[in-house]
């Protein structure tokens, strides 16, 4: 046997189980998996002592390009995402312009080859004015699907009125994914909202916005016979309304949720608290995390969503909503799974095997023979301190900084390359599109 890349000594998350294993790869895949301590290769990483995982997919992140490159663009945004262990990434549509075209999206990926680090697929925003076309965009290659915002967030995207949800709903056949809050509520609750103090912001955004937002997106998914993906659910409210659904519905939740609370985190944080649904109270993270122990959570997603300094010092709620997160997303899950609130083998579900199952991403999410050779390689006994000074975000923060962790990425490997080791880039930009099994395209 010889091999472009062997992995040798670690231990590995397969199929069968996480237990020791050595990886054989050749033409970026997965050729064997087992016992290869006779095997020759171009290349060994010696994995003894650390944990091979399937790579990482951030299902949800925002990089800004085109029109707020000031924040991140697809360059840094992939930057930090391999730095933080993730092999790909599910890039939305609230750019300046929103990627609701078919032009939009193959300017999205011209401006990805050969700069962003790792592999990628964009979103195509659902609107009022492009439900007609929804079908044919989300069937172009390096698209994840559709999203849609359901209430006002980051960026002019917006689907409110019932009649043009169900549109959407009906055009088209993979899953759509939405920002589930209720714009009437938002809209009627402003005055909710104190001057200079962003703890009134999880109170603007109630329960109540979430909640019945979600009820009625789920009652006009069924309407439609459409599979949905509920992004960043917070409230314990929506939980029941998701667990009755689960023939037509998949679950996402952030690690930012599963972590701080409020009030805690707006009075130590301030704005930089601040996203789209709220960070809530104990109570909600705590119906999270029995709903991640339940299998009720598909997926985590980080969210990631930078802005400057300069416009998150502003005074609340002239501030933007959102925080950076891909970087961190892998280390702050980790930290979780050696404090016991979830296993490593959920871990991998949450971040890599989940994602490949709902979205059908092809050759993704699991360390098995033929599959794409993805590792997110970490040391579990690691404890590190996350600082500002490692974000390599545009942004140049995170709401982390100073929280010490245990659990680190310690090698990005993607298709057989290893772009990231010791918390370094490696190798220039390497990603490319993700591919998915409804829409294949002829070789």
């Amino acid at each position: 046997m010889n091999f472009d890349l062997l992995i040798k000594g670690g231990i590995t998350a397969t199929p069968n189980g996480i237990a020791e294993a050595d990886i054989g790869v050749s033409g970026g895949r997965i050729v064997a998996v087992g016992s290869l301590s006779h095997a020759k290769a171009a290349k060994i990483f010696d994995a003894k002592g650390l944990h091979v995982l399937p790579g990482v997919i951030d299902t949800q992140v925002h990089f800004r390009e085109p029109g707020n490159a000031h924040k991140e663009d697809l360059e840094t945004g992939s930057r930090a995402a391999v730095l933080g262990g993730v092999t790909g990434v599910f890039e939305m549509p609230n750019t300046n312009p929103p990627t609701t075209t078919r032009a939009a999206i193959e300017d999205k990926l011209a401006r990805a080859k050969n700069r962003m680090h790792c592999d990628y697929a964009f979103y195509a925003g659902a609107t009022p004015q492009n439900v007609g076309a929804l079908a044919a965009l989300e069937r172009m290659p390096g698209v994840c699907g559709v999203k849609a915002f359901l209430g006002s967030s980051t960026g002019t995207l917006l689907l409110s009125h019932p009649d043009d949800i169900l549109a959407a709903l009906k055009s088209g056949t993979r899953r759509m994914a939405v920002h589930s809050e209720d714009e009437d509520r938002l809209e009627a609750r402003k005055g909710v909202r104190v001057t200079g103090d962003p703890r009134s912001h999880p109170m603007w955004r109630d329960e109540e916005t979430a909640r019945a937002s979600t009820e009625r997106v789920l009652r006009l998914a069924r309407e439609a016979g459409r599979r949905l993906h509920v992004l960043h659910v917070t409230t314990a409210e929506e939980l029941p309304l998701l667990a009755a659904a689960r023939d037509l519905a998949t679950v996402e939740t952030t690690p930012q949720h599963l972590t701080l609370a409020a009030p805690e985190c707006y009075e130590r944080l301030g704005t930089y608290a601040q996203m789209n649904p709220p960070i809530r109270d104990a109570r909600h993270r705590d119906a999270l995390w029995q709903a991640v122990r339940e299998g009720l959570i598909d997926v985590i997603g980080s969210d990631h969503a930078p802005h400057t300094r300069e416009e998150k010092d502003k005074t609340y709620p002239d501030t933007p909503s959102g925080m950076p997160g891909v970087q961190t997303l892998a280390t702050i899950l980790l930290d979780h799974v050696n404090a016991g609130r979830m296993t490593l083998e959920r871990f991998v579900d949450l971040t890599s095997a989940g994602a490949a199952r709902i979205f059908g991403i092809a050759g993704k999410g699991r360390i098995a023979r033929g599959f794409d050779a993805d590792f997110t390689i970490v040391d579990l006994k690691k404890t590190r301190k996350i600082e500002n000074s490692w974000i390599a975000s545009r942004c140049g923060w995170t709401p982390f900084d100073g929280m010490t962790t245990t659990g680190w990425p310690v090698a990005t490997i993607i298709r057989g390359k290893t772009v990231m080791r010791d918390h370094a880039l490696t190798m220039e930009s390497q990603g490319a599109p993700l591919r998915f099994v409804e829409t294949l395209q002829p070789a």
